[in-house]
């Protein structure tokens, strides 16, 4: 016989750091859009941003968003997200959960799906929650604050 497992719902709030300036970045741009492009359509960047417990780039590490973002639109901007958040602490230590959508920066408040996770989320489908709580436009440097539903086993 089988054991029927029941799916949990977590919930998860934390801030994501995306540097692309200064001597350490977390975003590196790795494709240049033609010259002809408009508003950037095309410019890709690859991530390994820190996740924190609170705003400041000081505060405990919970894990690490790691991926790439493009800016995918010729009509706004709208940032196609293929990312994984993988976790470095406490019970989701060791665990990772993956976003595949779309985030068009300029809305307040940004969701997008969690389209499956590793370790504790296995099977994981939930959706995220993103709102820029921080932004300087001479750097493009930038701190998300993430609010995650998440259901899995």
């Amino acid at each position: 016989m089988y054991a029927k497992r029941m799916e949990k719902t977590t919930h998860l709030h934390f801030y994501f750091h995306d540097i692309l300036a200064g001597t350490n970045p977390t975003a590196i741009r790795i494709v240049k859009p033609p010259n002809n492009s408009v508003g950037g359509f095309g410019t890709t960047y690859m991530i390994d941003d820190w996740l924190t417990e609170g705003l400041e780039p000081t505060s405990k590490a919970v894990g690490r968003a790691q991926g790439m973002y493009a800016v995918a639109s010729q009509h706004d901007l709208g940032l196609l997200m293929v990312i994984n958040f993988a976790f470095l602490e406490g019970k989701y230590n060791g665990s990772a959960l993956s976003i595949l959508g779309r985030n068009p920066v300029l809305h307040s408040v940004r969701e997008m799906p969690i389209v499956g996770g590793s370790g504790v989320f296995r099977l994981a489908r939930g959706y995220a929650l993103a709102k820029t709580v921080r932004f300087n436009p001479k750097t493009g440097d930038a701190v998300v604050e993430y609010n995650v539903s998440v259901l899995h086993f």
